[in-house]
């Protein structure tokens, strides 16, 4: 049985109508006699509702205030101002599955299809001699720059040596565990359907690495990559690796030198940046026109080690985060204006 008291009621009717109000005007705009500290309590409470992702533990940020502002001047220049760049493995993928490291691109050449048992002992001793010192909060870039290109040096010749066959390559990306995060797909999908220009910028095997988001699916038209290819003979035999080496710590530099590729997303000034390393934070550098930049940090691995360094330079920082549930939060609001334009329309 349902009561109807109209005391109750109609205040409760005007409250969700301006409630309703209030979902389609910039709050900002809404509160222009209140005091500023009311003021910014109500955009940020208002900046909660619209994303509650934002509010978890697992999130921190070093200045809210401008990572609202930045959201709202990214929303409110829509979709046809926004690209997405981002990094790979461990950004785009799963840091672990299952309680097991998820695989990088160069980890699932460490296949018996394509190496040698030999050559995935020296694999492993490779990454167990470098990844401490690649994320070691101690050092700075600088100091870490000539034991990356020692890494990735020794790595891409020992994998030419083993003359990995480019047609067992899907097979091997089948066979392995490599995930990526929950809530790719739904990521993917949307930039797709807004025409947000997705730019992946790895430092692994570009190869792979669209075998991987084939796999998946999601490898649509405004996906564009910028990575280490390999370089085939005419019988589909690894010879070499193509171009200038990309590593974790030199993405500036590779951004600087695919500068033809970024210009042909000039018209997006607006850039939300994905990843998991200090050193990702350079692949937006070649963007000349950039306006606004939001930055996301997965922090996967030495949380506490490297919090700090993380909070100094991500506007958003991601704890031990295996989703992609804040990016899409993001997504869904800088895009929010566009759809519902479209369901206006509809």
């Amino acid at each position: 049985m349902v009561f109807h008291i109209p005391w109750i009621y109609t205040p409760v009717r005007t409250i969700l109508a301006i409630w309703h109000q209030l979902t389609k005007t910039e709050v900002r705009n809404l509160v222009p006699f209140c005091n500023r500290k009311r003021s910014t309590w109500i955009v940020r409470r208002w900046f909660c509702f619209q994303i509650p992702e934002l509010t978890r533990v697992s999130v921190m940020m070093r200045e809210r205030s401008r990572v609202e502002d930045t959201m709202y001047a990214m929303q409110k220049a829509g979709a046809g101002s926004l690209q997405v760049i981002s990094d790979f493995d461990m950004t785009l993928t799963k840091f672990a599955h299952k309680g097991k490291r998820v695989p990088t691109t160069h980890n699932i050449l460490n296949n018996k299809l394509l190496i040698d048992d030999d050559s995935t002992v020296k694999m492993k001793e490779l990454f167990n001699t470098y990844y401490p010192i690649e994320i070691d909060a101690s050092l700075n870039p600088e100091e870490k720059l000539p034991y990356m290109v020692e890494w990735w040096t020794k790595v891409h010749d020992l994998l030419i040596q083993q003359r990995i066959r480019k047609d067992e390559m899907a097979r091997a990306v089948r066979e392995s565990n490599a995930v990526l995060r929950e809530g790719c797909s739904a990521f993917f999908d949307c930039l797709a359907e807004q025409r947000v220009p997705l730019l992946i910028f790895s430092a692994g095997v570009g190869d792979i690495l669209e075998e991987v988001i084939r796999q998946n699916h999601v490898f649509h038209p405004n996906v564009h990559i910028i990575s280490n290819y390999m370089d085939f003979d005419h019988t589909g035999v690894l010879q070499a690796f193509k171009g200038q080496l990309i590593h974790s710590y030199n993405k500036r530099a590779g951004a600087l030198s695919h500068g033809a590729t970024l210009r042909e997303l000039h018209g997006q000034p607006n850039v939300l940046l994905l990843g998991d390393s200090l050193g990702d934070l350079s692949m937006a550098d070649g963007v000349s026109t950039a306006q606004n930049i939001l930055t996301v940090g997965f922090l996967n691995d030495q949380v506490e080690e490297r919090k700090e360094s993380f909070l100094n330079s991500f506007d958003i920082v991601l704890l031990r985060d295996e989703t992609m549930d804040v990016p899409n939060a993001i997504l869904r609001f800088i895009v929010s204006s566009e759809i519902s334009k479209v369901h206006r329309e509809k």
